[in-house]
């Protein structure tokens, strides 16, 4: 059975502002991992695969994929963690860095997880369907859809992008994603068919080295060393120093003393001690602006994106925000 074995990228979309046109509708972006889902109705399995091509589905027991659908299917959504009302990268991270079933089981009782469906690229009764307009395979979303336990289709709003943003982010969701109702799913390629929208200003970034730390942070790191990748080599985009707790800086300067390196990949202005990595992490960051020199000015870690590879974080990414 072929389609189940396949290696799928998302169709990712390009940054926007707000805007209205009867041409698209909008969903909520929620702040999660990114998750193509293969169900094998007939045979009882299940495969949850990342961004980085990745198999996920231990680290979340408690998605009940099988329910969701009256026949096999490939699906496209979104896996979030909510504290309250709202989702929390926080804890969804804390999902995320798990390598045994048994801790993920545990995990998955004290902070459960959703998956929230907003695509369709195969199913039994119609194919191969990322060709057809995203309507119809919405339409084709709704036929093959049951109640199940921790999934659940995404709803959108027709045309009123601008309102249906302003509301959204009232209530501290991370922004809308704004999607053309004619176009096809392309995989693995980036589209202006899709448009996020979003309230803060965040960029993807690999890991290459850090800066030591002082007073409690002594023997783990002060801040992170920020790059992104321009060919075969890396451009400095700005150190991190702020946004993560003590218990994160303990579990991952161990990470990053296991891939250190002793080769500098860039010239770095500082008085502390650098010490270098395997470009190998990729994390997210808020910022306020990019300097004229194109570093990040007031960096705020928001989290590790083990769902992103370094091919990801390309300076061109960088270059579009200006």
């Amino acid at each position: 059975m072929t389609w189940f074995n396949e290696k799928i990228k998302p169709m990712l979309a390009v940054k926007g502002k707000p805007f209205n046109s009867p041409e698209f509708i909008y969903e909520i972006k929620f702040d999660g991992t990114r998750a193509i889902a293969f169900i094998d109705v007939e045979n009882e399995r299940v495969r949850l695969q990342n961004r980085r091509l990745l198999e996920i589905s231990y680290r979340y027991p408690e998605i009940d994929l099988l329910s969701f659908v009256k026949e096999s299917a490939i699906l496209d959504g979104e896996i979030v963690v909510f504290e309250g009302n709202l989702p929390s990268f926080s804890l969804l991270q804390q999902r995320e860095h798990v390598e045994s079933s048994f801790k993920a089981s545990i995990l998955s009782k004290k902070f459960p997880a959703n998956y929230f469906v907003f695509d369709v690229l195969y199913c039994s009764s119609h194919g191969w369907v990322a060709k057809e307009p995203l309507i119809r395979r919405k339409r084709i979303l709704e036929e093959i859809s049951c109640d199940a336990k921790r999934v659940a289709l995404i709803d959108f709003v027709d045309e009123k992008g601008e309102e249906f943003y302003e509301k959204t982010t009232k209530l501290g969701i991370e922004g809308v994603i704004a999607k053309k109702k004619t176009s096809p799913y392309l995989i693995g390629k980036r589209s202006d068919f899709w448009i996020k929208i979003k309230k803060r200003q965040t960029l993807d970034c690999v890991i290459v080295g850090w800066l030591e730390g002082e007073g409690e942070r002594k023997d783990l790191f002060g801040s992170l060393i920020l790059a992104l990748r321009s060919g075969n080599s890396f451009v400095h985009v700005g150190q991190v120093g702020t946004g993560f707790d003590l218990e994160f800086a303990r579990w991952f300067i161990k990470k990053l003393r296991e891939i250190e390196i002793k080769t500098a990949l860039f010239e770095i202005e500082t008085s502390r001690e650098v010490h270098w990595c395997k470009p190998e992490f990729v994390c997210e960051v808020e910022f306020l602006e990019l300097t004229k020199d194109m570093k990040l000015r007031a960096p705020v870690f928001l989290r590790l994106r083990d769902d992103k590879s370094v091919d990801d974080c390309t300076i061109d990414s960088i270059i579009s925000l200006r």
